[in-house]
C-alpha cells in the first residue's frame, strides 16, 4: 500500500465582512469630518462606504470618531532606550531581542498605529516580526522596515561603537556598515538577500551613539551615490538619518526619499528639499525625550548626554520652520527612544510647534503612504484600500491629545483592540 503524505500548510484566514456606522468619519483627504458614515469591509479592505441610513450594523459608532488607521515612519521595534541600555548589548541575546520585540509590536498597535516603517534594527529581528505578524502568529502593526540600518566606520549605526579593541570585529557590510563604493552597493544587495523593504542610512552623527559627534557628515557623495543607485535597482526607498546641515545637503542631493529628526536645518536645506520633494520626518517626541533625560545625572554615558542636551530642544523648532516653509511631512516618533505605545504625544507636540490638528493627522495617514509608496493601499478609508481605521471618543481636530487615547483599533478589517 502507499503511503499518502499530507503536507499541512497553515494559513491565517481572512477578515470576515465588519459593517459599521460612523457617527463621525474623517475624510483626510478632504479634510473633512463626515458625518453619519455607513462603512463595510469584505477580505481586509473597504469595500462600501456611503450615508448611513439605518443599515444593521456589527459595531455602533455613531457617538464616536472614526479615523483612518495611523502610520508611524520611525519606529525601532527591537530595543527601547533606558538607564541600562548601553550594558544590554553585553547582556541580551538574539531571543531576548526577539521577544521584547513583540510586547513593543502590539504596544504600537494598542496604540492605533496599524503600520509602522521601522528605521534601524537589530539581529533582523523586525524582518522576523513582520513574518510572524503576517502569518497571524502575533499581534502587531503591518511593518515595513530596513532591517540594520548603514553607516561608516564609527558612525552612527556601527554596532562595534562602545566596545573596547579586540571585543568586536570589523562589521564590514554584511551588518551595515561600509567605506567605499563597492561596500555601499554590497550592504544595500545584503539588505535585498535579508528581506529589507527599504534602506535606511546614517548621513550624520546621531544623538544616542557612543561617539563625539551628533552631527557631523558621514558619507561622501560617492559612497551616497553608490547606496541610491544600487537601492533604485532594488526598489527601495532610502530614508537617512540626519542631523548637522552638510550630512542632509550630500543626502538630498544624492536625492534620499527623507530626512529624520533634521535638527540644524536652514533655509538652504529647506530650498534643497522642496526642490526635490524629500520629506522631513521630525521625530519631536524623541528630541523631548533625549532633552530630559540628559538632566537626569548618570542616565547617559557622558558623551551622550552631552549631544543629548544640544541637539534635542532644536528638534521642534526646526520641524516649525519646515513645515511653515511648505515641506512636505510624514508623522514619526523615533520609538524605542521614547518608549513604544507613547506614539501619539506626537500629534500633540507637532500642534504645539504650530502644525494645525487636521495637517497632523494627515501626516500620519495620506502624507506617511505617500512617503511610503502605499498610497494606493493605505492612508485613508477608501474603498479597495485596507480596512485599516481607529475609533476615538472626542473629536481630535478640537483636541488633539484624544490620539494619546484610542477606544477601537481594526487592521485589515478585523478587531484588534476595543477598550
Amino acid at each position: 500500500m502507499k503511503k499518502i503524505l499530507l503536507l499541512l500548510i497553515i494559513i491565517p484566514p481572512l477578515a470576515q465582512s465588519l459593517t459599521l456606522h460612523c457617527g463621525h468619519l474623517l475624510d483626510v483627504d478632504k479634510g473633512k469630518m463626515l458625518k453619519n458614515q455607513y462603512v463595510e469591509t469584505e477580505q481586509g479592505k473597504f469595500s462600501k462606504i456611503e450615508k448611513f441610513t439605518n443599515q444593521n450594523v456589527d459595531l455602533d459608532l455613531s457617538d464616536q470618531y472614526c479615523l483612518p488607521g495611523l502610520i508611524d515612519m520611525h519606529t525601532h521595534l527591537s530595543m527601547e532606550h533606558s538607564k541600562t541600555r548601553y550594558t544590554e548589548k553585553f547582556q541580551l541575546n538574539e531571543a531576548d531581542v526577539a521577544f521584547k520585540s513583540v510586547v513593543f509590536a502590539k504596544r504600537t498597535l494598542k496604540a492605533g498605529f496599524t503600520t509602522v516603517r521601522n528605521l534601524g534594527d537589530a539581529f533582523n529581528v523586525t524582518i522576523a516580526l513582520k513574518k510572524a505578524i503576517n502569518n497571524g502568529a502575533i499581534q502587531g502593526p503591518r511593518i515595513f522596515t530596513a532591517g540594520k540600518s548603514l553607516a561608516t566606520t564609527g558612525g552612527h549605526a556601527d554596532p562595534s561603537n562602545g566596545y573596547r579593541q579586540g571585543l568586536y570585529s570589523n562589521p564590514g557590510p554584511k551588518y551595515g556598515v561600509i567605506n567605499g563604493v563597492a561596500q555601499a552597493a554590497q550592504a544595500v544587495r545584503q539588505r535585498y538577500q535579508d528581506g529589507a523593504d527599504l534602506i535606511k542610512i546614517t548621513a550624520t552623527g546621531g544623538v544616542l551613539s557612543q561617539a563625539s559627534s551628533g552631527d557631523n557628515a558621514q558619507f561622501n557623495e560617492d559612497e551616497l551615490n553608490s547606496i541610491i543607485s544600487t537601492a533604485k535597482d532594488y526598489g527601495f526607498k532610502v530614508a537617512a538619518h540626519a542631523h548637522g546641515k552638510e550630512g542632509m545637503k550630500r543626502a538630498i542631493i544624492a536625492v534620499v526619499s527623507s530626512i529624520e529628526h533634521g535638527t540644524y536645518l536652514d533655509d538652504e536645506i529647506i530650498k534643497l528639499m522642496k526642490k526635490h520633494g524629500t520629506y522631513l520626518v521630525p521625530t519631536l517626541i524623541a528630541g523631548e525625550w533625549v532633552t530630559d533625560k540628559s538632566k537626569i545625572k548618570g542616565f547617559f554615558p557622558d558623551v551622550v548626554a552631552k549631544k543629548a542636551a544640544t541637539i534635542g530642544p532644536i528638534i521642534a523648532k526646526s520641524f516649525e520652520k519646515a513645515h511653515k516653509a511648505g515641506v512636505n511631512i510624514a508623522f514619526g516618533t523615533d520609538s524605542g527612544v521614547s518608549a513604544h505605545g507613547n506614539n501619539g504625544q506626537e500629534f500633540s507636540l507637532m500642534v504645539k510647534a504650530g502644525m494645525s490638528p487636521l495637517k497632523s493627522l494627515q501626516s500620519a495617514t495620506i502624507s506617511a503612504a505617500t512617503l511610503l509608496g502605499q498610497e494606493k493601499n493605505l492612508g485613508s478609508i477608501e474603498v479597495g484600500k485596507y480596512a485599516d481605521m481607529v475609533v476615538v471618543s472626542e473629536n481630535p481636530l478640537d483636541k488633539i491629545n484624544t490620539m494619546e487615547s484610542i477606544d477601537i483599533v481594526i487592521k485589515a478589517g478585523k478587531v484588534e483592540f476595543k477598550r
